[in-house]
């Protein structure tokens, strides 16, 4: 059988990942494993986020399981909830309701780039090469800075060609954590502009925002529709709730984009969507959407888990990028290969992500949605294995 080229492009792209599920699997069901890989829930589902959804499953009519679009009470709630977060004027016309920030993201890169045009993601990032691929579209890598893995905006504009259409920016960031300044994001929409310019043809920014409303030490958020008027937002409930599993996310143009081109791009959005495969969030979950706006994982929580991995780990030596949002820490690899070191973790039952999955094979990555006596059962090993 004969693969088609997005097929083998979106393949190859994700190899890394599904390499690492195969080794997972294997163990699967091991007794006494902690499990640190993925943002997966380890404690029974918020009681706000259930009760949303019992309270939308009984029917009210004869159409309630029937074909959903974007429904105009969860474009409305969603439009409210910007509003008030990001201080922009949205309204519910600009958004799509997709089925999670995957896809949103689908969503936005059919709407604004075309076969073989170039997107420039971050590195290290998170799944954009295999979906790019299976779009027909051309990733190319710019690399955050190497020490801090913030922003860096020359290397974004270094990797811009005449093919570029959409350049990623993902804050707070998967896998580094970090939260990206109002004023580094301005530098960003200034560079873009400028070679929008040069080009004679538009850059696009999607930003990637699921993990929005997940930050430590009261950091403020900036969005980059703030500052770039050409820009999209895709964003996931999954994250706050912490259900991945029940798809709701959305797709949101920047309203500071003109009238007229917001007209057309709100005009595609719904037969896009149709033509991807009803790409449309189930009716329920929709009908939680205004709810669920209010309901949230515990961040205290979450903080209080990064600051027991931050102290215990950075005194056994491991050199840590301290996130400022998100639920993953990111750090460096004991002798620089993080395949060995997972491996010999996995050997004492404690799995954590490798970063050859954002191809960064000196790194890794611990989930902090792991209960807090999972996290201390790790520490075991983890000082074990520590750089000393």
């Amino acid at each position: 059988m004969e693969l088609s080229k997005r097929a083998l492009a979106a393949r190859d792209a994700i190899e890394p990942v599904t390499s690492f599920f195969l080794s997972l699997r294997a163990v699967d069901g091991r007794p006494g494993v902690v499990d640190l890989t993925f943002g997966d829930p380890h404690e029974m589902p918020l009681p706000a986020f259930v009760d949303a959804l019992r309270a939308n499953l009984e029917p009210r009519a004869e159409d309630w399981f029937a074909y959903k679009s974007s429904q105009a009470p969860a474009q409305e709630a969603v439009a409210a909830g910007l509003r008030d977060e990001l201080g922009l004027p949205f309204e519910p016309d600009d958004i799509a309701l997709t089925q999670g920030a995957f896809g949103a993201i689908s969503v936005a890169f059919r709407l604004v780039a075309d076969v073989g045009d170039e997107v420039v993601v971050p590195q290290p990032g998170w799944f954009y090469a295999p979906m790019l691929g299976a779009a027909d579209l051309v990733a190319v890598k710019a690399p955050l800075d190497p020490d801090t893995f913030d922003l860096d905006v020359d290397a974004v504009a270094r990797a811009i060609t005449p093919r570029t259409r959409i350049v990623v920016v993902n804050s707070p960031a998967n896998p580094t954590g970090r939260i990206y300044t109002r004023d580094r994001l301005a530098e960003l929409a200034e560079a873009l502009e400028s070679a929008s310019v040069r080009g004679g043809r538009r850059i696009w920014l999607l930003s990637d925002e699921p993990y929005r409303r997940l930050r430590f030490d009261g950091i403020n958020f900036t969005s980059p529709a703030a500052c770039y008027p050409w820009t999209l937002i895709d964003y996931s409930y999954g994250k706050v709730l912490l259900a991945p599993g029940q798809r709701l996310g959305y797709l949101a143009l920047s309203p500071l984009i003109p009238r007229a081109e917001r007209a057309e791009l709100r005009a595609a959005m719904l037969p896009l969507q149709m033509g991807m495969g009803w790409g449309f969030p189930d009716a329920v979950m929709q009908y939680a959407a205004p709810a669920l706006e209010t309901v949230s994982i515990d961040v205290a929580e979450l903080e209080r888990r990064r600051d027991l991995m931050v102290r215990a780990l950075g005194a056994a030596g491991y050199a840590l990028t301290v996130p400022e949002g998100a639920f993953y820490l990111w750090g460096a690899a004991p002798g620089g290969d993080a395949t060995a070191f997972v491996a010999a973790l996995a050997e004492r039952g404690v799995f954590v992500l490798p970063g050859t999955v954002f191809n960064s094979p000196g790194y890794f990555r611990i989930s902090l949605t792991a209960t807090t006596t999972m996290l201390e059962k790790a520490l075991p090993a983890l000082r074990e294995l520590g750089p000393g």
